[in-house]
């Protein structure tokens, strides 16, 4: 099983509580865990790497418990109490220097736990209503926290007294009435920092705490409907943001502007993520497939439908083309759409339609009009 989980490229966590592994180069599909144990409440919320070399995934789940996944083995190999189901969802879940782990509910209340600690060692309040906890990939002390009517906020986990910036309201709108904000999701753009966030009002904003101004840099909009959560490709001069209508659009960070959009989708985009290296986005949702979408032409590369309504994915730093899954795992071969439909309708039974028979009155009236085409020659 072990060697099953080395080959996958793309982790998701699923409403089932199924951590499923793809490997596309393959195209097979891996369930990792025990299917006759299944719950609503193990449903998994929170996916992240436990170490650099990507040796263990971390798995957070409804009812407050995070489990370590281990790649080579193929297992699961711990689980730990880091919250109560009372306290909302986890929004956010990553790790701290290899052996601590931070974690987000949506009450507001962050937490680091130091390995084999059952207490946390530093506790923080967010404020309510915590839609998303992101961690900066350059200085892992530092994570931002935004949620409903609760604004952006860096935080320093070295000294948590107080956030370091604390983004202030937009300013009024032009009948002087105040403009509501719903963080949704953000990143911490690299090089720089810059923090882009995406809103439940479809808008993007770029905040820049090397500057006084705590108000956004830059303002943009996407479409009419919630946007749900972003990913900064390699460059880090766009955003890829997806809302609840299944649409994928990539912005221009300096200009605001829409570069293009992504295809494909039926329903709402619950996660995505930008390859490290690669011009490649991958994204799931409520319609339980896993696309992987080309940056530079925008086509659609893989379509794979992994039956259960999908919540978080992880990408695999690995070459996503050369490939890359379960203690009491099931592994099964996925079809891209097109050979699936292919192969449906190949399999069909041909139905030839019969002659519709024709009823009594048909036949009077047919037999009617051929006396009067007699008659009138």
């Amino acid at each position: 099983m072990g060697e099953q989980s080395r080959q996958c490229s793309v982790w998701l966590g699923s409403e089932t509580g199924i951590l499923k592994g793809v490997s596309l180069s393959r195209k097979q599909a891996f369930n990792f865990c025990n299917t006759s144990h299944l719950s609503r409440d193990q449903e998994v919320r929170a996916l992240c790497w436990g170490d650099p070399a990507e040796s263990e995934l971390l798995v957070g789940s409804v009812d407050g418990t995070v489990k370590t996944f281990s790649v080579e083995k193929g297992a699961f190999t711990e689980a730990r109490r880091c919250g109560e189901p009372s306290e909302g969802c986890f929004t956010g879940l990553a790790a701290l220097n290899g052996s601590s782990l931070i974690t987000c509910v949506e009450c507001g209340t962050v937490r680091v736990w130091k390995e084999d600690s059952a207490e946390p060692a530093t506790q923080l309040d967010a404020g309510k209503n915590v839609c998303r906890m992101r961690q900066s990939p350059l200085h892992q002390h530092k994570v931002a926290t935004g949620g409903k009517e609760n604004g952006l906020k860096i935080w320093d986990l070295e000294r948590p007294e107080k956030p370091v910036f604390t983004a202030k309201n937009l300013r009024d709108d032009w009948l002087d009435l105040r403009r509501p904000h719903w963080v949704r999701d953000m990143a911490f753009i690299p090089d720089s920092d810059k923090v882009v966030t995406c809103t439940g009002y479809h808008q993007v904003h770029v905040f820049d705490p090397s500057t006084p101004q705590r108000r956004p840099v830059l303002e943009a909009e996407y479409g009419e409907y919630p946007l749900t959560t972003l990913s900064l490709p390699a460059s880090g001069t766009s955003v890829v943001v997806g809302n609840t209508h299944g649409q994928i659009a990539v912005l221009d960070l300096r200009k605001g502007l829409v570069r293009g959009c992504l295809k494909g989708l039926a329903g709402g985009v619950r996660s995505l993520q930008c390859h490290s290296s690669q011009p490649l986005l991958a994204s799931c949702g409520l319609d339980r497939f896993l696309r992987i979408h080309s940056l530079e032409d925008r086509k659609l590369q893989h379509k794979v439908y992994l039956k259960s309504r999908l919540n978080c994915l992880l990408l695999a730093s690995r070459d996503l083309q050369e490939g890359t899954g379960a203690a009491e795992g099931v592994s099964q071969e996925v079809k891209e759409e097109g050979e699936e439909e292919d192969e449906v309708w190949d399999t069909m039974e041909q139905v030839e339609e019969r002659p519709k028979r024709k009823t009594e009155e048909e036949e009077e009236t047919q037999k009617k009009s051929e006396k009067k085409k007699k008659k009138g020659d």
